[in-house]
C-alpha cells in the first residue's frame, strides 16, 4: 500500500457517490441546440485566434487584431502561448502541443529586468506551466524519469515563482503586487495591494510545493490568505486594496468582484484541491456575511466593508464567476438564480460591460467595454455540469454568436471597447484562449477528458512508488488552467496516507456488490488494460492471475474524511447535509 491508493480512493469516492443523471430530455436536444456543430464553431474561433497570434505576434505576450501586430503587456513571456497550451491538449492537438512545449522550453527566460505583476504572473505563468507539465504524458510528450515529480516545465513554473517570492517579504506576509524579475522589490514600490492580489496563490503554490517537495510557495501562500482573514471586519467582511506593510485597509468597499473575486475563488478550490477543513471554514464564514450584508434580489452589491452600507449599486463582469463557485459547494439554487440575472445583462448588450448599474439598468460611464471575459460562461459550464439545464448552453450559442459577430476581425478577435455601438479595441488578452475559448469548448463537449467521472485512469511510477493521474476531478485555477488534484499526492510518502490495498477493496466492494464496471489503467509498458469487477465470473480466472502477481488496480472506497466537504465530482462539492 502506497500514497497512490489513497489519492486514487479520494479521487474515485467522488465518482462512487456522485448525483444521478439528470432526467432524458433536459439536454439540448429538448430546445435542439446543434451541440457539435457548435462546439466546432469554438474550435474554429480558437484556430483563427491563435494563428494569427502566432503568425502576427509571436514571441510578444499578445496579438494586436487590428494592427495585425504585437506587444508585451504582463513581462515578455510569450503569454499567449503559454496560455494557450493547456486548451490545445483541450481540442485535442497533441502534435502542437508537443511543438510548443520545445519551443517555450527553448526561448522563454525569466531572468530578465521587468517589472512584473506578482498576481499575473502566477495564475498565468506559474499555473499555465504547472497544468502543461500535469498534462504532458497525455499529450504523447516523452517525459522524463520520475515525472511528474520533475520535469522542465516544471523546473520552469518554479522558477518563475522564485521570482516572486521577494514580494511576500513583508511584515504582514501580505506580498507587494510588483516585483523586479531580476532585482526584486523595487524600493519604491506602494506597499498597497488588492485583496485578490494577496490570496490567489495557493492552488499554484501549494501545487508547486507537493511536486517539487519545497514548502516554502504553499508556505507563502498560506500565510498570505490568513493575514488576510485575521484582518477582516467585525462584520465578516474584506475591502478592496489593503497596505502590505501597515495592514490598513486603503480602499474599504467590499463585494464579490474586481480586486476581491480570485481570493473567494481560492479558498473554495484551495479547500478542494488540498481538503482542507480550514480553508473552507473560512470561506463559509465569509459567504454568510455577503448573503448577509451585500446581496439584494440575487444580485451582489458593494457595500463598506465596516458598516454594511450600500457604498456602489454596480454589478461588474469579473463577479460572473460567482455562480459556477456557488456551484462548487453545492448552493446550485442561488447559483442558477444569480445566473439567470447576469444573462439578463448579456441578452440586452451581447456582452457584458465592465460595470453595469443595477437601479439604471445601463452601463455606468467609460466601463461600457467587453474584452471578452470568460467569467460568465465559466459560470455557465459549472452550472451545466451540474444541472443539464439547456438554458446554460443557450448562453453559450448567444457568447459564440456575440463574440463571432461584434468581435471577429481578419487578425484574430479584438476587445470590445464599447457594447452600446460595437467599437473595438486593438488588444486580444491571452485569457480569451486561456479561458473564454476553453469554457466554452467544454461546455459543448460532454465527453471531453476535463469532465472524466473517474473511470478511466492512469498509473505512473515514480521514485515514491505507484501514483493515479487522470482521473478527473481536475481543479481550474484562476486563468482555467487544470490542475489534477491527485498529481499532488504523487511526490511525497506519508505514513498516514499507506493505505492497505486488500482493505480498501473490501470495503468498496461491500458497498458496491452488484455493480459492474470496466476501467482502463495505463499498465507498466504504457499501454492500457482493463480493470474488471472481479465478482464478474467472466473475468474470474484472468482477475485470479492478475492479483496473484500484484494487487489489482480497482475502484477504492473513500477512505474517512474529516473534512465536510469531502464529496466532490464534476467540479461540484457538496456539504454533508444535502
Amino acid at each position: 500500500a502506497m500514497a497512490a491508493w489513497r489519492s486514487l480512493g479520494s479521487l474515485l469516492c467522488l465518482w462512487v457517490l456522485r448525483l444521478p443523471a439528470p432526467p432524458a430530455g433536459t439536454g439540448a436536444a429538448a430546445r435542439g441546440l446543434d451541440v457539435a456543430s457548435y462546439r466546432e464553431r469554438v474550435r474554429a474561433m480558437f484556430y483563427h485566434a491563435y494563428e494569427h497570434y502566432l503568425e502576427s505576434a509571436f514571441p510578444y505576450d499578445e496579438l494586436r487584431p487590428l494592427t495585425c501586430d504585437g506587444q508585451d503587456t504582463w513581462g515578455s513571456f510569450s503569454l499567449t502561448l503559454i496560455d494557450a497550451l493547456d486548451t490545445l491538449l483541450i481540442l485535442g492537438n497533441v502534435s502542437e502541443f508537443q511543438r510548443v512545449v520545445n519551443v517555450l522550453q527553448e526561448g522563454v527566460d525569466f531572468d530578465i529586468d521587468v517589472n512584473a505583476s506578482v498576481f499575473e504572473t502566477n495564475i498565468r505563468v506559474v499555473g499555465g506551466l504547472l497544468s502543461a507539465h500535469l498534462l504532458s504524458k497525455k499529450a504523447g510528450v516523452e517525459v522524463e524519469a520520475g515525472w511528474p515529480c520533475s520535469g522542465p516545465l516544471l523546473r520552469m513554473a518554479e522558477e518563475a515563482a522564485r521570482k516572486l517570492l521577494p514580494a511576500f517579504q513583508t511584515p504582514t506576509g501580505m506580498p507587494y503586487g510588483t516585483v523586479n524579475l531580476l532585482h526584486g522589490v523595487n524600493p519604491g514600490e506602494t506597499p498597497v495591494t488588492c485583496t485578490a492580489g494577496i490570496g490567489t496563490f495557493i492552488v499554484e503554490f501549494a501545487t508547486l510545493s507537493h511536486l517539487t517537495g519545497d514548502p516554502v510557495f504553499e508556505d507563502v501562500a498560506r500565510k498570505a490568505l490568513k493575514a488576510l482573514w485575521k484582518n477582516r471586519s467585525d462584520i465578516g467582511l474584506v475591502g478592496n486594496h489593503i497596505d502590505v506593510v501597515t495592514a490598513k485597509w486603503v480602499a474599504q468597499d467590499a463585494g464579490i468582484g474586481a480586486g476581491v473575486d480570485s481570493y473567494f475563488e481560492y479558498l473554495v478550490k484551495g479547500a478542494i484541491l488540498l481538503q482542507d477543513k480550514e480553508l473552507m471554514a473560512m470561506f463559509l464564514e465569509y459567504d454568510k456575511a455577503i448573503k448577509n450584508y451585500t446581496k439584494f434580489d440575487d444580485w451582489y452589491l458593494w457595500v463598506q466593508m465596516y458598516k454594511g452600507t450600500v457604498s456602489m449599486p454596480v454589478f461588474q463582469s469579473l463577479e460572473a464567476y460567482w455562480p459556477g463557485l456557488q456551484s462548487l459547494i453545492g448552493d446550485v439554487d442561488n447559483a442558477m438564480r444569480t445566473f439567470l440575472n447576469y444573462y439578463t445583462v448579456w441578452k440586452q448588450f451581447g456582452g457584458l460591460p465592465e460595470f453595469y448599474n443595477i437601479p439604471q439598468g445601463y452601463t455606468v460611464d467609460k466601463r461600457e467595454g467587453y474584452p471578452l471575459r470568460p467569467e460568465l460562461i465559466e459560470s455557465a459550464m459549472y452550472l451545466y455540469r451540474a444541472t443539464r439545464d439547456p438554458t446554460l448552453l443557450e448562453l453559450g450559442r448567444d457568447a459564440v454568436e456575440s463574440i463571432e459577430k461584434i468581435s471577429k476581425v481578419d487578425c484574430g478577435f479584438a476587445t470590445i471597447k464599447d457594447l452600446r455601438d460595437h467599437r473595438l479595441d486593438n488588444r486580444m488578452e491571452s485569457f480569451f484562449l486561456a479561458e473564454t475559448v476553453k469554457y466554452l469548448y467544454l461546455l459543448f463537449d460532454p465527453d471531453n477528458f476535463i469532465h472524466n467521472d473517474g473511470s478511466v485512469f492512469d498509473v505512473v511510477i515514480t521514485p515514491y512508488g505507484e501514483c493515479v493521474l487522470n482521473a478527473g476531478g481536475y481543479v481550474f485555477n484562476t486563468e482555467a488552467h487544470p490542475i489534477d488534484p491527485a498529481a499532488l499526492h504523487c511526490c511525497r510518502k506519508r505514513k498516514e496516507e499507506q493505505w492497505e490495498v486488500e482493505d480498501l477493496m473490501q470495503e468498496f466492494y461491500s458497498l458496491k456488490k452488484n455493480k459492474k464496471f470496466t476501467l482502463k489503467r495505463a499498465s507498466d509498458h504504457g499501454e492500457e488494460e482493463s480493470v474488471k469487477d472481479p465478482h464478474d465470473a467472466s473475468s474470474e480466472k484472468d482477475g485470479e492471475k492478475r492479483n496473484s502477481k500484484k494487487s489489482s488496480h480497482s475502484l477504492l472506497s473513500c477512505p474517512s474524511q474529516s473534512f465536510n466537504s469531502k464529496l466532490a465530482v464534476l467540479g461540484q462539492v457538496f456539504l454533508d447535509n444535502t
